[in-house]
């Protein structure tokens, strides 16, 4: 089928099926990276977006760089207007069995969401880059447009904050 690159060349070129080729290579990381990144909410509606502006700009695509942070910088751009606006804090659904393994693995999920959202912006999104996606710092630093450097005091950052977190939970 073709490299991403090459793909996205070809639906510069009205190719639909280079866009479903693109989808489907991309559609769990993208969708991953969303929600953890907007913590559930709107996910459906910026991957949307995301993909309509990938269309929209095909053409304007640099061939030399990577489609996927190409990608990323697009999702991350709308991920940084989205947290702009101001949104009512969800509400957990907890399971109605009395599962108590199912329980902990949502208690689990809601502190590890409560905690990337007491970090400041450019650190969260460094984190969930470089963790939850397995981007090199190399690869985070294309897609953030940043320097490695920067990467890095974030990260280091990130961490201390949220061990920092962590600590002040237990004590509690």
């Amino acid at each position: 089928m073709g490299t991403d690159e090459e793909l996205v060349g070809r639906l510069a070129d009205g190719d639909e099926a280079a866009l479903a080729e693109l989808l489907r290579r991309y559609q769990r990381p993208l969708s991953h990276f969303l929600h953890r990144h907007l913590g559930g909410r709107d996910v459906e509606d910026l991957y949307q977006e995301t993909w309509l502006r990938v269309f929209r700009h095909a053409a304007r695509f640099d061939p030399a760089k990577r489609f996927s942070t190409w990608l990323f910088q697009i999702a991350i751009n709308l991920c940084r207007d989205w947290h702009r606006r101001p949104r009512p804090d969800p509400v957990p659904q907890l399971p109605e069995t009395g599962d108590a393994g199912e329980l902990r693995r949502v208690e689990a999920g809601v502190d590890a969401a409560r905690l990337l959202a007491a970090l400041p912006e450019p650190q969260r999104e460094v984190v969930i880059l470089r963790y939850f996606h397995d981007l090199s710092e190399d690869e985070v630093a294309a897609v953030l447009d940043c320097p490695k450097g920067t990467v890095k005091s974030r990260m280091h950052h990130a961490v201390a904050r949220l061990a920092e977190l962590v600590r002040t939970q237990e004590r509690q």
